[in-house]
């Protein structure tokens, strides 16, 4: 009996959850790093090496994936990776409180919890995406990675906002308390929305009546696949370009062109803006309507590092004139360009994990989970890094930012030459008009591979 493919309900459901995750994410990242610095004077740097730790921990995701491949099922891996960051995010929250009376000892606490932060969010988001690649037909894949990102952005925007409000006035117990509300809302969230979500079809174990691999078995068996090898080098080094940009824009912003930090705050709403614009446009094209899609994920995922490589070199050119420049506009369409790369690439993710055989998309999706995280955590220090070294050496702020943005830029290039050389590419459901009328060239729900070279790369 073969599992049922996803209907949109599902794919919201799956999009609930990630906005759980996203929003106990959202207390860890953001607000606690607000009260360390500022209601604590703590060093900056402490919350910088403890989101640091968080993502650095989730090298682990290809062998939470692993798991889900063995044992068949998503649920228990998402439910218990929600449950674990649950804990972890409200520990985190005792931990900064404490850190009010006994730095030292909230410290220690905090760095446990952040590393079980990272361990939840490799359980739970690995395996949500496991979940989407194994059960939505290919011809939905971009809408269903542009519902549920924006969905976990919502859980993001939603969760800062009202926490915000119920802060007020702040106190380290109502900290605790807020943090503690949003993970167990979360969690029952959760708990609901995959209630039954995975049918019966699905929960046999794939590897019944054979010998499963071990884990460095399996992870060898698909880093030997070309494709999975190459698209795993281009995931990091397009979210390291991705992730570069985000900690200098708005310092670029105010120190070049004089913005003051309200005005960098609704520079960075209008880069974010974008991003929701460029994914609801690849959703919208590649979804298709009656048959017809607007490109490929492959080819929105090329496109999109491509633009995204030319807006950073414009704001090469902002660098370098200052204002004047319109940076609104430029900053919007880096925003878009963004958008359009990362549900183009999510889509081809959730592709590309089905191939290869053997019931190893955990595995995979993983692997290039891991590497995105790898790159996240590296992003933010190459970016504040590259542009400390640039203004030391180079003197003028404008031309230090400028020459980071192009290195970002070139990191755009090199990922969209990485994503051009992947074989086994994705293709949904397209049609073609020949002579006024319609033929379908690939039946709904099949997955076209294409010719892997077998050069070894």
């Amino acid at each position: 009996m073969t599992a049922r493919p996803f209907g949109w309900i599902d794919i919201l459901r799956l999009g609930l959850v990630q906005a759980c995750l996203g929003s106990i994410v959202v207390l860890t990242t953001s607000i606690l790093n607000r009260v360390m610095v500022v209601e604590l004077a703590l060093p900056a740097l402490l919350p910088g090496v403890l989101v640091a730790l968080h993502y650095l921990v989730q090298i682990v995701r290809p062998r939470m994936g692993f798991g889900a491949d063995i044992g068949g099922r998503c649920t228990p891996w998402i439910v218990g990776g929600m449950a674990t960051l649950a804990v972890a995010g409200v520990s985190a929250s005792v931990a900064t409180a404490w850190m009010g009376v006994n730095a030292p000892a909230g410290m220690a606490m905090a760095f446990i919890a952040f590393l079980l932060i990272g361990v939840g969010v490799s359980a739970s988001g690995t395996s949500l995406l496991v979940l989407l690649a194994k059960r939505v037909e290919p011809h939905r894949r971009g809408a269903a990675a542009a519902i549920v990102w924006l969905m976990m952005i919502a859980g993001f925007a939603i969760t800062a906002g009202t926490v915000g409000v119920q802060l007020e006035p702040y106190s380290p117990r109502r900290l605790v308390e807020v943090t503690a509300y949003v993970a167990a809302i979360a969690f029952a969230i959760t708990c609901v929305a995959m209630a039954r979500l995975e049918d019966a079809a699905n929960a046999a174990a794939p590897h019944q009546g054979q010998t499963p691999l071990r884990f460095r078995a399996a992870l060898a068996q698909v880093w030997a696949d070309p494709a999975a090898r190459r698209f795993t080098v281009f995931v990091f080094v397009s979210m390291l370009a991705y992730s570069s940009q985000d900690l200098i824009l708005e310092p670029f912003a105010g120190t070049v062109f004089g913005l003051t930090p309200g005005g960098s705050t609704r520079l960075a709403g209008v880069q974010h803006a974008g991003v929701f614009a460029g994914m609801v446009v690849v959703a919208l094209a590649t979804n298709g309507y009656r048959g017809y899609r607007l490109g490929s994920l492959r080819a929105w995922t090329i496109g999109g590092c491509m633009a995204s490589a030319v807006a950073l070199a414009a704001l090469v050119l902002a660098g370098l004139i200052g204002p004047g420049w319109p940076l609104r506009e430029n900053v919007f369409l880096l925003g878009v360009a963004n958008g359009a790369f990362s549900i183009g690439a999510i889509g081809s993710m959730m592709g590309l994990a089905g191939e290869g055989g053997g019931s190893q998309e955990g595995t995979r999706m993983g692997l290039w989970g891991g590497a995105q995280a790898v790159a996240f955590g590296l992003g933010g220090l190459v970016g504040t890094g590259a542009s400390d070294l640039s203004r030391l050496l180079l003197g003028s702020p404008g031309v230090a930012y400028a020459a980071v943005f192009a290195m970002e830029a070139g990191l755009f290039l090199v990922a969209a030459a990485l994503a051009a050389r992947i074989g086994g590419a994705v293709r949904g459901h397209t049609a073609e008009r020949v002579h006024g009328t319609t033929r379908a060239n690939d039946h709904p729900g099949q997955i076209i591979h294409l010719r892997e070279s077998r050069q070894q790369s």
